[in-house]
């Protein structure tokens, strides 16, 4: 090979090495999708494009904050919804992978219909694979398996189950990740689909507001309190959790790996109410503690298949210690 050869073969190399890769992320300015972006663009391998009810309103200035690349804007926000097809597929166009993150919660027809418009929009536009963030709440909720079963990815919740006891909350998440399967089976010659499945999601804020799950956390060490969710929060029970950050990880490896597939449960705790306490007691002696009462424990999950595949997860002591340290500086615990 000539030196001019050469020197086209090198740049060739280099041109494709710094060619970034392209992924939508629905609900960017949330609190799994605000680390998610955060991951993306700190790699330096991707162009990300963020969907948000507005891109001006303030509580999204901290994803404009990650993007401080001087050269290139990687990151691009779009005013869409996931209920509005036309907004979504603008979103995804363009993109190799899309992470739906955004789901609305205890709304059954818009949590369907909101899967449904993004895994459409990304078949239409080409996209590879995309990956779905469900959750634990779509396995668990079954009173078909004993007590002490260890709940992996072939659990799904009973659908009948949860409307005879009306929760909601469970049967919007349990619909619609079989919306995303039931696409992925019609189409699975032209689009991977993938979900992870992850219970109570802890550990510290990147956005401006607070999140339901990192309020239960936050009414904890505030002692409870009168309505009910507050006091959910002071009954000792044994609870699944994992750390936001090791949740973004999880989504970009299901992403990157070709070997991922199928359904992912994400747990990395399995831990009493009273031992995060004493765990958050041991870094902040200062706040607070509640009192408690019995409750009945989570059911068992196992997050084996995604360990399988390379995911590690950090301590639960760093995961409580940081998310303690982002709602004190946040002013969140005064």
């Amino acid at each position: 090979m000539d030196d001019g050869a050469a020197a086209a073969a090198a740049a060739g190399r280099e041109t494709t090495k710094n060619k970034k890769k392209t992924v939508c992320v629905t609900g960017a300015g949330g609190f799994v999708a605000s680390w998610l972006v955060h991951r993306l663009l700190s790699s330096g391998d991707y162009v990300v494009h963020g969907t948000v009810r507005d891109p001006s309103d303030a509580k999204n200035g901290h994803l404009r904050e990650m993007d401080d690349g001087a050269c290139e804007r990687r990151l691009r926000l779009f005013k869409a919804d996931v209920l509005d097809r036309a907004s979504v597929a603008a979103a995804v166009a363009g993109c190799a992978g899309v992470f739906h993150v955004d789901s609305p919660a205890e709304v059954l027809a818009p949590a369907v219909a909101g899967t449904r418009n993004v895994v459409e929009a990304s078949h239409e536009a080409g996209v590879r694979r995309v990956v779905v963030v469900s959750s634990a709440a779509a396995v668990i909720l079954n009173p078909a398996f004993p007590r002490d079963a260890v709940f992996d990815e072939d659990a799904w919740s009973d659908e009948h189950y949860c409307r005879s006891i009306e929760n909601w909350y469970c049967l919007s998440k349990t619909l619609a990740e079989r919306e995303a399967w039931r696409f992925a089976a019609d189409n699975a010659a032209a689009m991977d689909v993938v979900t992870v499945c992850p219970p109570l999601i802890l550990g510290p804020l990147l956005q401006s507001t607070v999140n339901t799950s990192s309020s239960i956390l936050i009414n904890l060490i505030k002692g409870g309190g009168g309505d009910d969710e507050e006091k959910a929060a002071t009954t000792d029970k044994r609870r699944n959790v994992v750390d936001v950050r090791d949740v973004a990880a999880a989504l970009i490896l299901t992403y990157e790996n070709p070997a991922a597939s199928g359904r992912y449960i994400c747990s990395a705790y399995d831990i009493k109410v009273s031992e995060m306490v004493d765990i958050v007691r041991r870094f902040f002696p200062d706040i607070n503690y509640p009192k408690f009462v019995g409750g009945e424990d989570e059911r068992i999950l196992s997050s084996k298949k995604l360990q399988k595949l390379g995911w590690k997860f950090r301590t639960v002591e760093e995961c409580l210690r940081d998310s303690v340290q982002s709602y004190k500086a946040a002013g969140i615990l005064k």
